[in-house]
C-alpha cells in the first residue's frame, strides 16, 4: 500500500511540474513580445509598456515579421521635415499624414506598432522636426514623448566649437567632449554644402547660430545635421554663383564670414568690413595680410588665468610669439578655416559686400566701445585715425 501511494505521489509530483511548466511557457510567450528590443519604443526616460493579451500577441506576430521595416529608414534624406499634431487627432490620422508626406512608407504598420507599444492614445499635440532617415520606432519616439522631451539649444553666433561644447556639457543636452570629437573629426554628417570643405577639417563655421529643439536621446551627429540643414534653408539658391563672384569657394566665404562676425556686431558695418578684407584678398593687393586681430584671439585658444576662449584686451606686441596659420599678421591671405559661427548677416555681407576702396579700420573707441570703427584707404590715413580715436 505504502509503494502504491509512493507511485501516485510520484505521479502526481510529474503532473504538478508538467503543468508549472506548460503555464510557465505560455506566460513566457504571452510576454514575449516585452522582450523584442527591435519593437519597444523608447523616449528618454519614458519606455512604452507593450499591450498585452490576445490583442498584444496578434499584434507582435505581425510586427515581428516586419521588424526590419520598422528599423530602416525611408530614405538617408537627412533635412527637417516640419510635421503638426493637431488636437484630437488619433493615431491612424497621424499614421496616414506622416505617410502622405513620405515620411514613412506604411501607415497601418506604423499605427500598429504604436499600438503594440500602447502610445496609440499617449501621443503629445504640437509642431515637430521630423527626418525621412529615421525609423518608425525613432518617429513614434519622438511623437510619444513630444515637448516634454525635447531641449531648446541657442547658440549664439560668433561661438567656436569649444565653446559650443562646453554650452552643451553645461545644459545636460549632449555630452560637450563627444561633441568635440565629432565636430571636429568633421566625417559624420555628409551635406552638399560640404562639397569645396578641403579633407580633414572640422565642421567649424559650418554650425548655424539659432535655436534649435533637441530631444533627450539627441546625438552630436543628429545637431550638426539639423545645423547644416539650418543653413542650407537660409542661404541663397545660387550661393555657390554669388561666392565665384567673389573669387572664393564657399568654405572661404564662410572663413571670412566668421572673422566679420568677430569684428563687429553692427549689422550695417559687416559688408564695409568685409569689403577691407575682400580688397586685401584681391591681387597684386598691397596688403596682402588681414591683419585680423580675432584670428590671432583663435590660434592663441583658452586662456586658463582669465577663463576666455578670445582673449581682450590683446595687445599688438604678443601678436609676433603666436606662431600659427591663423595669426594673419604673420601669415597672408585667408587663415586655413573659419574661427567660429557667422552669423547669416556676415555671410551675406562676404557674399554681397560694400564696394569700396579701404584697407583699414580702427574702432572708434578705446576698448572697441559701442563696436563701431572708422575707415581709410591709406596707410597714413589710417594713423591719423589711430591718432584721432586712440590717442596713439
Amino acid at each position: 500500500m505504502a509503494v502504491l501511494r509512493s507511485v501516485f505521489n510520484a505521479i502526481l509530483l510529474v503532473l504538478g511540474l508538467a503543468v508549472i511548466a506548460v503555464v510557465a511557457v505560455t506566460l513566457n510567450l504571452s510576454h514575449a513580445n516585452y522582450n523584442d528590443p527591435r519593437l519597444i519604443i523608447e523616449a528618454g526616460s519614458m519606455r512604452s509598456r507593450p499591450v498585452g493579451g490576445a490583442d498584444g500577441r496578434a499584434l507582435y506576430a505581425v510586427l515581428q515579421a516586419r521588424a526590419d521595416e520598422v528599423n530602416t529608414p525611408l530614405s538617408a534624406d537627412s533635412g527637417e521635415v516640419f510635421f503638426i499634431i493637431e488636437n484630437g487627432e488619433t493615431a491612424q490620422s497621424v499614421a496616414q499624414k506622416l505617410q502622405a508626406m513620405t515620411i514613412i512608407h506604411d501607415a497601418e504598420l506604423f499605427a500598429q506598432l504604436l499600438r503594440y507599444n500602447g502610445i496609440d492614445t499617449r501621443l503629445q499635440t504640437g509642431e515637430y522636426q521630423l527626418r525621412r532617415n529615421m525609423t518608425m520606432k525613432e518617429i513614434g519616439a519622438a511623437l510619444y514623448r513630444g515637448w516634454a522631451g525635447r531641449f531648446a539649444l541657442t547658440v549664439p553666433a560668433g561661438w567656436r566649437l569649444e565653446e559650443l561644447a562646453e554650452h552643451l556639457n553645461s545644459t545636460g543636452i549632449i555630452n560637450g567632449q563627444q561633441f568635440l570629437r565629432t565636430a571636429r573629426r568633421g566625417a559624420s554628417v555628409n551635406h552638399h554644402l560640404l562639397a569645396d570643405r578641403p579633407p580633414g577639417q572640422s565642421y567649424e563655421g559650418y554650425l548655424f547660430p539659432d535655436t534649435y529643439y533637441l530631444l533627450d536621446t539627441a546625438k552630436p551627429e543628429d545637431l550638426i545635421a539639423a545645423m547644416l540643414n539650418n543653413l542650407d534653408s537660409k542661404l541663397p539658391d545660387n550661393v555657390f554663383e554669388l561666392a565665384q563672384q567673389q573669387g572664393l569657394t564657399f568654405y572661404q566665404v564662410l572663413t571670412l564670414a566668421s572673422i566679420v562676425e568677430r569684428e563687429t556686431n553692427i549689422p550695417q558695418e559687416r559688408p564695409i568690413i568685409a569689403s577691407v578684407y575682400l580688397n586685401r584678398l584681391r591681387p597684386n593687393s598691397p596688403y596682402p595680410h588681414l591683419q585680423a586681430d580675432p584670428t590671432v584671439q583663435y590660434a592663441m585658444g583658452y586662456q586658463p588665468d582669465s577663463g576666455q576662449w578670445w582673449k581682450s584686451p590683446v595687445q599688438l606686441d604678443e601678436y609676433q610669439f603666436v606662431n600659427s596659420p591663423y595669426n594673419t599678421y604673420l601669415y597672408a591671405g585667408l587663415p586655413p578655416g573659419p574661427i567660429a559661427s557667422p552669423s547669416l548677416e556676415s555671410i551675406m555681407a562676404v557674399l554681397q559686400p560694400a564696394q569700396t576702396s579701404y584697407y583699414f579700420f580702427v574702432c572708434r573707441r578705446p576698448h572697441c566701445e559701442g563696436g563701431d570703427h572708422v575707415f581709410a584707404q591709406t596707410y597714413q590715413e589710417h594713423l591719423q585715425n589711430a591718432a584721432v580715436y586712440w590717442g596713439q
